[in-house]
C-alpha cells in the first residue's frame, strides 16, 4: 500500500484516515467522466452537479484524490496566468486578455467562498502575494513588473511598488530593497483544499473512483483495468501524469519542483519577521523560489532546479534531490539569518506540466465528446477553479464571459521528441540558474534569460 502521508507535508498533515476510496467496480455509463482527482478534476465535477443535479458525473484517479500536485504544491492561490498576453492578444484583442486577467482575480474570492460554504477546513488566509527584490538587478525588474502592468490598465490596487520600509511593514527579510505587491492572492493548505473538496463533490452525489488508472481515452470513453467508462464528454485532467497516456507522450513535459518544510517556529521569531499576514512571496530571481507561513507555524519553501528526465519519466525518487533541498534550508538562512538552526522536517516534491508555448489552456471538443485542462506550470491552484467553471460552461453548452476567454480551446505544439527536449529543458533550467548566478556576480541584468524565455515561448 502506498504511504500516502509521505508524499508531501501537507498530505502528512490532514486529519483522518488516507485510505483509498473504492475503486470502480466494472463498466459504467456516465454523462461526464472525469479523469484526474485534482484541483481541475474536482472543480469540474463540482461546478457541474451543482449547476445541473440530474448530471451523471464520475472522477476516476490512479491513486487518491490530491495525490498530485494538488496536494504537494506551495500553497499559493495566487493570479499569475500562464502564457503570452502579448500572444493572446494577437489573436483575441487586448480586451479579451485583460478580461481573462480580471476573471482570474476574481477567482480567489470565489475560491473563498465555496471553502466557506462547504465548510472546508483549508486554511484559506487572503494577504496577496509579495515579489522581493533582493538586490538592485532584481528592483529594476520590479519597476518593470510595475510598469508592465500598468500598460495594460491594471492599478494600484492590482499592483502596488513597496519601498523597503514598507516592506518591512509586512515582512523582514535580510537585504530586502522593496518589491511588488499585490492583493489577489491567498496561502493555503492545498491537501486540506483537495481532501475537502473531494468530500464536497462526494455530498453532491459525484462517486469518486479511487485506485483506478485510466490507461487510455478515445472518443466517449476512458478505458480502466476494471472495465470501459463511457460518457457524453469525458475530461481529461491528468496535468503531468498526461504523458502516461498512448498519444499525449508529447502534449506536456512533467518538470519536478521541490520543497521542504520547517518545524513550527517560536513566537519570538515570528515577532521579529513579522509576516502576520500569511502573504506568500518569493523574488525576482530567474530560478524561482516560492515561500508561505503555514497556520502551524512552519516555513514551507519551494523552488526549481530539479532536472527534466528524460523521456518525461516520473518517479517518487525524483522527489527528493538533497542539492536542490539543502539549496532551499540555505536560502531560507539568507532570508531569515535568525532562523538558526531549525529543523527541516519534510522533503518532498512532485511533477508541474508545461505545455511547449507554456501557456494552460482548457477546452471541449463536440464531435468527440473530449475536454481538457491544464499545462499550468506550477500556476495551477487558482487557475484550476477557473478552469473547473469555464469547462462547466463548455459542457453545458452555455455561451458565457468565461467561454470567450482567450485561453479556451486554445492548442499547444507538441514538444519535440528525445533527446531534444531532454535537451532542451535541462539545458533552459541550467540557463536560468546561470543567468542568477551572473546577476549576483555583475549586478547587471542576464540577457540570456531573456534569450532562453523567447526560445522556449515563456
Amino acid at each position: 500500500m502506498t504511504d500516502y502521508r509521505s508524499r508531501s507535508m501537507w498530505l502528512d498533515g490532514v486529519p483522518g484516515e488516507l485510505a483509498p476510496r473504492p475503486s470502480l467496480a466494472g463498466p459504467i455509463d456516465l454523462d461526464v467522466a472525469v479523469v484526474g482527482a485534482g484541483y481541475t478534476g474536482l472543480w469540474t465535477a463540482y461546478y457541474l452537479k451543482r449547476a445541473d443535479p440530474k448530471l451523471r458525473v464520475a472522477v476516476l484517479d490512479k491513486e487518491i484524490a490530491g495525490f498530485g500536485a494538488s496536494g504537494r504544491n506551495g500553497g499559493w492561490c495566487h493570479t499569475t496566468f500562464p502564457g503570452s498576453r502579448e500572444r493572446a492578444a494577437e489573436t483575441h484583442g487586448r480586451q479579451a486578455v485583460i478580461d481573462q486577467q480580471r476573471a482570474l482575480y476574481a477567482t480567489v474570492p470565489e475560491i473563498a467562498r465555496v471553502v466557506a460554504e462547504e465548510h472546508i477546513d483549508a486554511r484559506f488566509h487572503i494577504g496577496g502575494q509579495l515579489d522581493l527584490a533582493t538586490t538592485p538587478v532584481q528592483l529594476l525588474r520590479a519597476r518593470e513588473a510595475l510598469e508592465y502592468e500598468r500598460s495594460w490598465g491594471f492599478g494600484e490596487d492590482d499592483y502596488a511598488l513597496l519601498g523597503a520600509a514598507e516592506m518591512r511593514a509586512r515582512l523582514r527579510v535580510a537585504g530586502c530593497l522593496g518589491g511588488g505587491y499585490t492583493s489577489h492572492g491567498a496561502a493555503v493548505d492545498p491537501a486540506r483544499l483537495a481532501r475537502g473538496l473531494a468530500e464536497a463533490v462526494e455530498r453532491l452525489g459525484v462517486p469518486i473512483y479511487e485506485r483506478t488508472p485510466v490507461t487510455s481515452l478515445a472518443p466517449h470513453r476512458a478505458q480502466t483495468p476494471f472495465g470501459a467508462v463511457s460518457a457524453e464528454v469525458v475530461v481529461r485532467a491528468t496535468e503531468a501524469f498526461t504523458p502516461l497516456l498512448p498519444g499525449y507522450e508529447r502534449h506536456v513535459v512533467p518538470i519536478y519542483s521541490l520543497m521542504i518544510g520547517t518545524e513550527p517556529l517560536p513566537d519570538s521569531f515570528w515577532d521579529e519577521v513579522g509576516w502576520s499576514g500569511h502573504e506568500v512571496f518569493g523574488d525576482f530571481r530567474h530560478l524561482i523560489f516560492y515561500a508561505m507561513h503555514t497556520d502551524d507555524g512552519r516555513i514551507a519553501i519551494g523552488g526549481r532546479g530539479a532536472p527534466y528526465h528524460f523521456n518525461s519519466r516520473l518517479s517518487e525518487a525524483f522527489e527528493r534531490v538533497p542539492a536542490v533541498q539543502d539549496h532551499l534550508r540555505d536560502l531560507l538562512g539568507a532570508l531569515f539569518p535568525q532562523i538558526g538552526d531549525v529543523r527541516v522536517t519534510h522533503r518532498w516534491g512532485g511533477a508541474i506540466a508545461a505545455s511547449r508555448d507554456w501557456n494552460c489552456s482548457v477546452g471541449l471538443e463536440k464531435e468527440t465528446g473530449m475536454a481538457w485542462a491544464g499545462a499550468y506550470v506550477g500556476d495551477g491552484v487558482a487557475t484550476t477553479n477557473l478552469a473547473g467553471r469555464t469547462l462547466r460552461d463548455l459542457i453545458l453548452g452555455e455561451q458565457s464571459d468565461l467561454t470567450r476567454l482567450p485561453w479556451v480551446n486554445h492548442r499547444s505544439k507538441a514538444w519535440e521528441p528525445e533527446p531534444f527536449r531532454w535537451l532542451g529543458v535541462n539545458a533552459s533550467l541550467k540557463a536560468m540558474a546561470g543567468a542568477d548566478d551572473y546577476e549576483a556576480r555583475s549586478g547587471r541584468p542576464s540577457r540570456r534569460a531573456s534569450m532562453v524565455k523567447k526560445i522556449i515561448g515563456a
